[in-house]
């Protein structure tokens, strides 16, 4: 059963649960209750560790305790509130006149969009430009500043250059190199490591309302690279099953199977996009562990650096031109075989 047939995934607004990053935390408070809270936050860090979960749980904390010398504050040792709490049902339930959140929405269509626009971007300049609402802080989370056009990111730095009082930005980032950096010089940088597998596993089965413990959970986990989101991938279809099938095939080289490159091969041209995203995946982990072990070895690095980039190229084009997917596991291979033979 696919993860999406089992369970709805909780946006992170509504999940109250954060797993690791306890030094963030930590920072976060040890900010706000010393009287040097940045009026911006770059959370940043790998997809799916928990960045935006973080965000949202800051969010509703300065919501909660809007004195920083109030005694909840001071007394707290983390950002947890109970799910009872107002500012926590509120903000699950995009109830809260404080909180401003940028993210991609859809089109007339119904379909996602590719960036945040800078319409949505400039309605940062009402919200902050007007008292809050409950006489407290008003915090806008933009999700993520990577999917920002250079209007909208232009829109955000006149925002960051003259924050309002009691305004709090919290911009989430799974690449914070790649912004300007007049948007990162604005921002105090908070970056989140990969979580460890029993984090994983255990905000996972918070997630789909499962045990931690059940194999097909851990087996995710421990292929998750400390992804919460890649570990619900591998959950999700065929996912898990296509990564442990590959893994097989990439352990016998340089030979190869025919019969297995077919096998994979229609699995993949049949299943869904993240059994693709599990192939790919797997191919590159495999190559990151022989890229570190050949560094004494320039003309092998070599030969597996090539590779690495001819599979970046070859799954960016099947994704954007849509092609057949067989033909790109045989080639795929056969660079692997080529490259392991030296």
């Amino acid at each position: 059963m696919s993860v999406d047939a089992e369970a709805e995934i909780p946006h992170p607004r509504e999940t109250v649960t954060l797993h690791g990053h306890v030094e963030a935390e930590h920072a976060f408070l040890d900010a706000y209750r010393g009287g040097r809270m940045p009026h911006a936050w770059l959370i940043g860090g790998a997809r799916g560790i928990g960045k935006a979960t973080l965000a949202y749980r800051m969010a509703r904390f300065v919501f909660a305790h809007p004195d920083p010398a109030s005694a909840g504050v001071q007394n707290s040792e983390s950002l947890a509130l109970p799910p009872e709490n107002s500012a926590v049902r509120r903000v699950a339930a995009q109830g809260h006149s404080d909180l401003l959140a940028l993210e991609r929405i859809e089109d007339d269509k119904g379909k996602l969009r590719t960036v945040i626009q800078v319409d949505d971007v400039r309605r940062t300049i009402g919200f902050f430009g007007s008292t809050a609402g409950e006489g407290g802080w008003r915090v806008c989370i933009v999700d993520s500043a990577d999917e920002l056009n250079a209007a909208g990111a232009n829109a955000l730095l006149k925002i960051l250059e003259e924050p309002p009082a009691k305004s709090l930005l919290l911009v989430v980032s799974h690449a914070p190199g790649r912004l300007l950096p007049t948007i990162r010089s604005r921002c105090r940088r908070l970056a989140l490591r990969p979580l460890s597998p029993e984090d994983v596993a255990r905000a996972v089965a918070d997630a789909l309302q499962r045990d931690a413990g059940e194999a097909d959970i851990k087996a995710a986990a421990t292929a998750s690279d400390g992804s919460v989101a890649r570990a619900l991938d591998l959950l999700g279809g065929t996912a898990l099953k296509v990564r442990e099938q590959v893994n097989t095939m990439l352990g016998a080289l340089p030979a190869v199977n025919p019969r297995d490159l077919h096998a994979l091969g229609d699995a993949l041209g049949r299943s869904d996009e993240s059994a693709f995203t599990a192939f790919v995946d797997a191919v590159r982990d495999w190559l990151s562990a022989r890229v570190t072990a050949a560094r004494a070895e320039p003309a092998r690095l070599a030969r597996f650096a090539d590779v690495w980039d001819r599979l970046n190229r070859a799954a960016r084009d099947v994704e954007i031109f849509h092609l057949e997917r067989k033909p790109m596991v045989f080639n795929v291979f056969g660079w692997l075989a080529e490259a392991s033979r030296g």
